[in-house]
């Protein structure tokens, strides 16, 4: 796992996540969220993760497959009515995710 590569994921991943929400948040209602939450979080998610893995030059269909499997924890939260409860747990695990991706990448070129 590339230690360097986790850090600087979770960083950008928490960052840009944090970026988009509060933008989505100043320019939608409420009533938005209720009815398309289901579809703007996994995409917001989905986006940041992309461009994530674009910043740091990893390949981005297993960069989307991780970003899928770490955002499962949020259902949790979901399920509670507490939204951001899977928020930090899905960052660390999508994080993981590309510590490995990059990983691989350094033992696939040697």
């Amino acid at each position: 796992m590339d230690g360097s590569v986790v850090w600087r994921a979770a960083l950008l991943q928490a960052l840009t996540l944090g970026v988009v929400a509060v933008t989505l948040a100043s320019l939608l209602d409420r009533e938005f969220f209720r009815s398309w939450g289901w579809l703007a979080g996994p995409g917001a998610w989905a986006a940041c993760a992309l461009f994530t893995g674009a910043v740091l030059r990893l390949p981005l269909v297993p960069v989307l497959a991780g970003a899928a499997l770490a955002g499962l924890p949020s259902l949790v939260g979901v399920a509670l009515d507490q939204h951001w409860l899977g928020a930090p747990l899905g960052v660390a695990i999508f994080a993981a995710w590309c510590g490995r991706l990059a990983a691989n990448r350094r033992v696939a070129v040697a």
